[in-house]
């Protein structure tokens, strides 16, 4: 056990010493402010203050962040002495920087609370983040803040138990269209029919037939084929289903009233993880939300606990407080809807802090760093660039015992010849990456 002393016993820093040393990497540890009890300890100790206190500790200078309260601009500067980025850096400890104050503010993520300009969308944009700007948004890097900063206190320490953090490969689905022509109902399809030929795509119309008219598989359906990866990979993966209530904007799955796409959300209930997909609608109707979540539930047969926002529209603290407020538990939202990378810099589930209410709620977060339609519609990936990416992300994530959680699209991995590539890409994944990791 590692007793850990502060001047103060602060929101903040309870919350960031229980995600890094009991979510990311399983240390038991003990917090005191009582400077006797710290100085008598027997066993492996840490201070965590502005002077050291004994010969025999770990000192880790504090930055200051973790006794404020609020939002202000932090005036960071990076910097790039050892093989990472880091910022906070306090000279005379026996770690270049103050970890805990600098995963604080990445994982809370605490420069979006401060003001900023939204993206098109209207998301933050990736493109303010310091991740962004330092160019670490592709490494998960307090995964590999704490993978030295356990080697510092094992150095130190030789006799404490660190055990070490478990890689993990969790695949998510998002289905926004569950079928390309298939239950569309009469008048969407008559109105996709005229559409695609007054457009010339032929080869669109051409395949329209041969699914509704000639009974063809729908190049959307990619169901069957991936419940045989699941098995063959052992791979325990998460739906979630778009259930909007108007087909409009950005939401354009088939009708749910449709009996054919209540047995589909039935069948993946009946063996798969399931979530929401909160609608674009429902973004800021908290009523509507509910009436998807509860929709979800009556399909699926079972209560409905995780969610993941549509085109990841989530802005905070109010998208996660509605989702609490709700019931949800485990959110897959933490990522970008433009840009593939850690957008809290942490590739291992964690509790959300609220940082305006300086609290942890009870929302546990899975961010996601990998998404196929970042890489492909905003990146403008080719499918052998997409794969390369999507194995240095699983390079980096293994090294660092997270777990890496990627989501994919069953249009982007169906027969649609827009995706040519994409569906041979994710098979050769599991096949020459994943299968390895078994």
């Amino acid at each position: 056990m590692l007793l850990i002393y502060s001047e103060s016993d602060t929101p903040r820093l309870q919350y960031i010493l229980r995600v890094l040393f009991r979510e990311v990497c399983k240390l038991d540890y003990r917090l005191t402010t009582d400077r006797l009890r710290f100085e008598n300890h027997n066993g492996p100790r840490l201070s965590y203050a502005r002077n050291r206190i004994t010969d025999s500790e770990f000192f880790l200078p504090a930055y200051g962040l973790l006794s404020e309260t609020g939002v202000r601009e932090q005036g960071i500067e990076v910097r790039r002495d050892f093989d990472y980025p880091f910022f906070f850096g306090i000279p005379g400890g026996d770690f270049p920087f103050d970890i805990f104050s600098a995963s604080f503010y990445l994982v809370s993520r605490y420069e979006e609370y401060l003001p900023h300009q939204k993206d098109s969308y209207g998301r933050y944009d990736p493109r303010q983040s310091l991740a962004y700007r330092e160019a670490f948004l592709e490494r998960p890097l307090v995964n590999e803040w704490m993978k030295t900063f356990r080697q510092a206190i094992r150095s130190r320490f030789p006799t404490l138990f660190l055990p070490e953090p478990i890689f993990r490969f969790i695949p998510t689905y998002d289905i926004d269209v569950a079928f390309a022509y298939r239950h569309r109902g009469v008048i969407r399809s008559v109105g996709g029919w005229v559409r695609d030929l007054l457009n010339g795509n032929f080869t669109q119309v051409s395949q329209r037939f041969r699914v509704i008219a000639k009974g063809a598989r729908d190049p959307y359906d990619v169901y069957e084929w991936l419940d045989a990866l699941h098995i063959r990979y052992r791979l325990r993966p998460i739906y979630f289903f778009l259930l909007a209530d108007r087909q409009v904007g950005y939401d354009r799955n088939i009708d749910p009233g449709e009996p054919a796409f209540r047995a589909l959300v039935r069948y993946h209930a009946m063996g798969y993880a399931m979530g929401i997909h909160p609608s674009w609608q429902s973004g800021d109707n908290a009523l509507l939300l509910a009436s998807e979540k509860a929709r979800m539930e009556d399909f699926a047969g079972r209560e409905i606990t995780a969610s993941r926002q549509h085109y990841i529209r989530m802005n905070l603290p109010d998208t996660y407080r509605r989702l609490a407020a709700l019931g949800i538990q485990d959110d897959y939202s933490m990522g970008y809807g433009s840009m593939n990378g850690f957008r809290a810099s942490l590739s291992s589930a964690y509790t959300w802090y609220d940082v305006q209410e300086e609290s942890a709620a009870g929302l546990r977060i899975h961010p996601f760093c990998f998404m196929d339609a970042n890489a492909l519609f905003e990146e403008g990936l080719r499918p052998g660039q997409a794969f390369e990416a999507l194995q240095q992300m699983h390079g980096r994530v293994k090294q660092t015992g997270g777990t890496l959680y990627t989501i994919f699209h069953n249009n982007v991995l169906g027969s649609d010849t827009m995706h040519a590539g994409w569906k041979e890409v994710y098979e050769l994944f599991l096949e020459e990456v994943v299968y390895w990791d078994i």
